[in-house]
């Protein structure tokens, strides 16, 4: 939000002794009846709250009321010992605002979304002679035309892999396109036109992409009767083989349709949100409805600020969730919000057409809701169920072992190598909603002095940089940054490698274990080594030793992962790596026009300058790269 001063300048509690009731209606003595945000702090100046309104002193005042405040509302403000403002021009600023520092504070008492990704597309891209067709995630940068958004990568892949049989698209990369010999697999077994060596014409290409456009657009009938009409006069002109390949794209786009689930007659373009609250947590289920289509759905559990109702709830929901998305033409919920009118105004801002929300009572559209809303009440009722057994199993744990409380954020070490190359250590977190994948951190270990396979010398390096930068970036703690117990994958050897780390840093009150394969190896036979204790095991039929084995194996699974990719990237290296200038566009260039960096190596400055891409100036630095003095 650009270019909006605010009228009235930020500023603390002018009644330090003041708290609760008092210092509100304090406050509102000093305000006017502009628009903007408020912001309610407490002792220790976190902010408890963050709201908007269309008038200041109207809104806040209510605060200030002795009763009638719902049990969260009085909570808050016995706790408020502050207060900040700021004024806006208009009210859908001050909404704006107020989602932005809700991002960005993550008060206790408003309503937080907790998943903020981005959502996969299909692009078929528009810059090349013969378009590309595949998935798509981040920022729109690529000419082409999108469709999406799908709910996960699976349900594109799923829909890529239907559209490669019914339409034949290349997949590939401009790159590998332009290096193509001869006809790849995917031309081998029906996948692809083979566009790359001429086994599809200009036009009839053309008339693929076409036909796929308009499929992604909801016009089905249309390409489903073209292509029985093409199938039936291939067979009359006694052309079998091209009869019968049009029959198996007919097949395959019948079973895209199937794929697709729930398709609304009535709805061609709608995201579909609804809410089940139970128990103080919130689960919201969007179904994403394209070209009259279902194109997947998603479950999120947002924060519910501390006992929130539903019509706060989906207001901050929505509004959160097309911070970096583009609204539909139309939403349909299963509450109605606080301000409708409000929240449409700027989500059509944002969209920059007009976006309309709903709250539909009959017909087709209420049936959507009413489908959305069932799966949100099982998805909650399924996620509370495994929080109460991850709740016992992290009782049991701090049981186990001798923790003050359960843990509520238990990080979990791994390193991989092969004899000491492409060394990976990995850290994986669990807490009481069970594996946290955002949290999720790889490190590329650097040490130079380290000896090959030296893996106490491998986690001291991880502890380490980890540590280090939770000291800098969280010194007092107040984030939930911090872990309340390691478990790291090895034995004795590992755990004083990490009691050295932590009694070097200074922190001394962060519990670890190391989990040893124990006798034989035998899973099941697990030693628990703890610094200044007696090595410890559980019983075969614990459940809290399975809880640590899938914890210690996904530490595993995540640092394995990460080692191979980084010897797939070593593998496919190349000493155009090294050369300042050259980026992954040049590369390929040279690669495809010269067959191999060997080739490059070899070649002249005039040679150099022919690839595409490649000035003079660029060439002189390959040629005297390869060619020192």
């Amino acid at each position: 939000m650009t270019d909006m001063p605010p009228v009235q300048d930020e500023h603390p509690s002018l009644e330090p002794a003041l708290t609760g009731h008092a210092l509100i209606a304090a406050q509102v003595r000093q305000l006017d009846g502009s628009p903007g945000v408020y912001r309610m702090l407490n002792a220790a100046s976190e902010v408890l709250y963050v709201g908007k309104a269309r008038n200041l002193k109207a809104r806040v005042s209510n605060y200030a009321r002795q009763s009638g405040h719902s049990g969260r509302i009085a909570r808050m403000i016995q706790e408020t010992t502050a207060m900040m403002f700021l004024t806006t021009r208009t009210e859908v600023e001050a909404l704006l605002l107020e989602q932005n520092l809700i991002k960005q504070l993550k008060p206790r008492y408003n309503v937080l979304m907790r998943d903020d990704k981005s959502f996969p597309n299909i692009l078929i891209t528009s810059d090349h002679p013969y378009p590309q067709i595949g998935k798509h995630r981040g920022k729109r940068s690529q000419k082409g035309h999108y469709y999406g958004p799908f709910a996960s990568a699976g349900a594109v892949n799923r829909t890529l892999n239907q559209l490669q049989r019914v339409f034949l698209l290349r997949t590939c990369t401009d790159a590998v396109f332009s290096s193509r010999t001869r006809p790849c697999l995917l031309y081998q077994i029906k996948r692809c036109a083979g566009p790359c060596t001429g086994m599809v014409s200009d036009t009839d290409y053309a008339d693929l992409v076409h036909d796929a456009r308009r499929f992604l657009e909801g016009r089905t009938t249309t390409v489903q009767s073209d292509l029985a009409k093409a199938m039936s006069e291939a067979a009359e002109a006694m052309e079998y083989e091209r009869a019968a390949a049009l029959r198996d794209r007919i097949s395959a786009l019948t079973s895209v349709q199937q794929v697709q689930g729930i398709n609304p007659r009535s709805v061609p373009e709608a995201d579909v949100i609804a809410l089940h609250l139970e128990g103080g947590q919130a689960c919201v289920q969007v179904f994403f409805i394209r070209a009259n289509q279902s194109w997947g759905n998603r479950d999120f559990y947002p924060r519910t600020g501390a006992g929130a109702e539903e019509p706060e709830i989906l207001q901050a929901f929505i509004a959160q969730f097309y911070d970096n998305k583009e609204p539909p033409r139309l939403i349909l919920m299963s509450h109605q919000v606080e301000d409708p009118d409000l929240l449409g105004q700027l989500l059509t801002d944002r969209a920059g057409r007009k976006v309309e929300i709903a709250v539909p009572q009959r017909g087709e559209k209420a049936e959507l809701v009413e489908n959305a809303a069932r799966n949100a009440r099982e998805s909650l009722g399924r996620r509370l169920a495994e929080t109460t057994a991850q709740s016992k199993l992290l009782a049991g744990l701090a049981e186990a072992f001798g923790l003050e409380t359960p843990p509520k954020r238990i990080e979990i070490y791994d390193n991989s190598h092969i004899m000491g190359t492409n060394a990976v250590g990995g850290m994986v977190v669990a807490g009481p909603d069970g594996l946290m994948k955002g949290e999720y951190r790889k490190f590329n270990i650097k040490g130079a002095d380290l000896t090959p396979g030296d893996d106490f010398g491998m986690m001291k390096e991880v502890l380490t940089r980890r540590f280090e930068r939770l000291i800098k970036d969280d010194p007092d703690r107040e984030t939930g940054a911090w872990p309340d117990l390691l478990l790291i994958d090895g034995g004795a050897g590992q755990v004083s490698a990490v009691a050295e780390v932590l009694a070097g840093l200074g922190v001394d009150d962060v519990p670890f274990i190391g989990v040893a394969k124990g006798i034989d190896r035998d899973q099941g036979k697990e030693e628990f080594h703890r610094v200044g204790q007696p090595v410890k095991a559980l019983q075969r039929n614990d459940p809290v030793l399975y809880f640590v084995q899938r914890l210690r194996d996904e530490a595993h699974r995540f640092a394995i992962g990460a080692h191979r990719a980084k010897r797939a990237k070593a593998v496919s290296a190349t000493p155009l790596d090294d050369i300042p200038g050259i980026g992954a566009a040049r590369k390929r260039a040279l690669l495809a026009h010269f067959g191999s960096a060997k080739a490059v190596s070899r070649a002249g400055l005039p040679d150099l300058t022919a690839v595409e891409g490649i000035s003079e100036a660029m060439a002189k630095i390959i040629h005297d790269f390869f060619n020192p003095g």
